[in-house]
């Protein structure tokens, strides 16, 4: 049986880099806070490592521990900077795959997202989930992530015109 500090490595070298995908586009893509919000992703993991009994459950388990932390955060920090521009300088996509427009314009159009529809869409894109995982990691039923995702696909589709350019219209938060 592995160490605790041996356990706790091989987790931050397997989901670390998943998990600040995620926190960064919870963060607004502001990649300060994504840093600071899996930095105490991981404080809270070690505190509490004894209660992940399997480790097959890890990767939900540690998304569970972010997800708690950003709204935690955002409980504590309502006043949040407004997003600015140059958080637009990191890009997650490939850009050979798409113009510097279009891909700013889909993170933008993201980004315009209210958080209930950006984040299972986010937990399906970037973590790979599957709708009932998504259901058990949000504390919600099936049908209501099924009717986000689609919810979240249609306003991205609205907002993003022909040339991948986020519309002046957003959805209201």
């Amino acid at each position: 049986m592995a160490s605790r500090q041996d356990q706790f490595t091989a987790l931050v070298q397997a989901y670390g880099a998943e998990l600040y995908r995620i926190a960064y586009w919870l963060c607004k893509t502001d990649s300060a806070r994504a840093e600071d919000l899996v930095q105490e992703t991981f404080v809270r993991a070690w505190k509490s490592l004894e209660s992940l009994l399997d480790d097959r459950k890890a990767r939900g388990w540690l998304i569970t521990i972010l997800r708690r932390e950003f709204y935690r955060d955002y409980a504590r920090n309502k006043n949040r900077p407004e997003l600015r521009d140059d958080h637009y300088s990191e890009q997650l996509v490939d850009p050979a795959q798409f113009s510097t427009s279009d891909s700013i314009g889909l993170q933008r159009a993201l980004q315009s997202l209210p958080d209930n529809y950006r984040e299972p869409l986010l937990l399906q894109v970037l973590g790979g989930y599957s709708c009932d995982e998504i259901a058990s990691l949000m504390e919600l039923k099936p049908g209501a992530v099924m009717t986000r995702l689609f919810r979240a696909r249609q306003a991205i589709k609205k907002l993003l015109g022909d040339d991948g350019i986020v519309q002046s219209e957003s959805m209201g938060k």
